[in-house]
């Protein structure tokens, strides 16, 4: 995956043009190569080119690598276009270099970032992620395409959380040669047996690459680590991963089926495609929606119906709100938020009262309807004051993470009942 431009020192001058392309920036830059943002003013839209390093004089092997990179991606032209799947514009070579044009998309990240225990997603949001991934690999293998190298970083999500499948550069195009990459086979960590053997890749082999993202995304872990190579390629082959529920106890028994499943040895044990796990995955999300909807939930819904804070949001976005969220109770005296904490949360009182300190004095008081929780506005901003539960006292708690996956519309609305009680906090009101 590319390293954002922002993160180091360009080693090279950027060009003003490449092809027909007129260069507005460097926006990453990775192991075969540089990627920059363009305008197409015939279509009228943005695109992200990465063209290619092949200097032969430099290192003959990664020349040759990259050289049949850029072919494999080349082929894909107006392949596939689906709407899960990143799509290539164009292709082309000119002064010795070798470019593709894709889709730009402003502010997309990868799935690596939820790939940690203390910043994972919603359950249910993992598993809409997969079903689209798993739709988009049936639709690739139905064209001939076996993707070979999919992981938590060739997985983007869009600012409105839709998914898109990125760098085929070594895929495998059945009934052709180009793509015979050697020296290349995938991420050792979501390879699957058979890559690792050399044996006969199916689209199975995706499938199992598939099941260990959904395996990371639920646990925050890899199926199987190690401190060396060897160990960890041993383990793809012969070990069992740890189950599911040893990692995240609120995991769905269905769910975890669909990864073990996903994760078996052999080919032949796993979904016969990429239909088939979305299938087993719409049982899950139906499942996990039919829990959610249980008589406590709709006695939270009715409480925050209530308060001052939702007054302006909408049913559909109160419910949004809690399934993002975490319901705390604390009793007199407990600490709900800690001075000098780094904390993303926001927070909105829901019964009780809360004891504002700053240096252990009291300087102020929330009610029921109350909001505070600024300082998730800003990356690894410390705290600065506690908030104490004068008697016992309910909370809602969103994190700035979760709150993305919400729509944009209650992020909005959200964002903006929150700033202005802040700001009437602010004057006093």
């Amino acid at each position: 995956m590319a390293t954002p431009a922002s993160q180091r020192v360009p080693l090279r001058k950027i060009p003003d043009r490449i092809g027909k392309y007129v260069i507005i920036n460097e926006i990453g830059q990775g192991s075969t190569g540089s990627v920059y943002l363009s305008h197409d003013p015939y279509f009228r839209r943005d695109v992200a080119i990465k063209v290619y390093d092949i200097e032969a004089n430099e290192d003959p092997q990664k020349a040759k690598i990259a050289r049949k990179m850029f072919f494999n991606e080349a082929h894909m032209v107006g392949m596939l276009q689906h709407a899960n799947i990143l799509p290539i514009y164009d292709a082309g070579e000119e002064d010795d270099q070798y470019y593709v044009v894709m889709e730009h998309i402003q502010g997309a990240r990868t799935l690596e970032v939820y790939c940690r225990p203390d910043n994972l997603l919603l359950i249910d949001d993992v598993v809409k992620i997969i079903y689209k991934c798993a739709k988009a690999l049936h639709y690739a293998h139905k064209r001939g395409v076996i993707h070979r190298d999919i992981k938590p970083g060739n997985i983007m999500l869009t600012t409105e959380n839709d998914v898109r499948i990125i760098d085929f550069g070594i895929a495998i195009l059945k009934d052709t040669d180009i793509s015979r990459i050697e020296g290349i086979a995938g991420s050792p960590s979501y390879m699957s047996p058979e890559q690792i053997k050399s044996a006969e890749i199916s689209s199975a082999s995706d499938l199992y690459s598939l099941g260990a993202v959904m395996y990371e995304l639920v646990t925050g872990f890899r199926p199987y680590r190690a401190t060396t190579l060897t160990r960890l390629l041993n383990q793809v082959i012969y070990a069992t991963a740890a189950p599911v529920h040893t990692l995240r106890a609120d995991v769905p028994e269905e769910l975890e089926e669909a990864i073990t499943t996903a994760l078996q040895k052999d080919p032949e044990k796993r979904y016969s495609s990429g239909g088939e796990l979305a299938s087993a995955l719409t049982k899950v999300y139906q499942g996990l929606q039919k829990q959610y909807d249980q008589i406590d939930n709709q006695e939270h819904f009715d409480l925050l119906r209530r308060l001052r804070f939702f007054h302006d949001f909408s049913q559909s976005e109160i419910w949004e709100l809690l399934r993002a969220s975490e319901w705390g109770e604390y009793e007199a005296g407990e600490a709900i938020a800690r001075e000098g904490e780094i904390d993303d949360r926001f927070y909105v009182i829901v019964s009780g009262q809360a004891i504002v300190e700053v240096n252990e004095k009291p300087v102020g008081k929330f009610e029921a309807g109350d909001c505070f929780g600024e300082a998730g506005y800003i990356a690894d901003s410390k705290r600065t004051s506690t908030i104490k539960a004068k008697d016992t006292t309910t909370v809602l708690s969103v994190s700035a993470t979760l709150l993305e996956q919400v729509s944009s519309e209650c992020q909005l609305r959200f964002n903006k009942v929150f700033l202005r009680s802040l700001i009437l906090r602010l004057h006093g009101n």
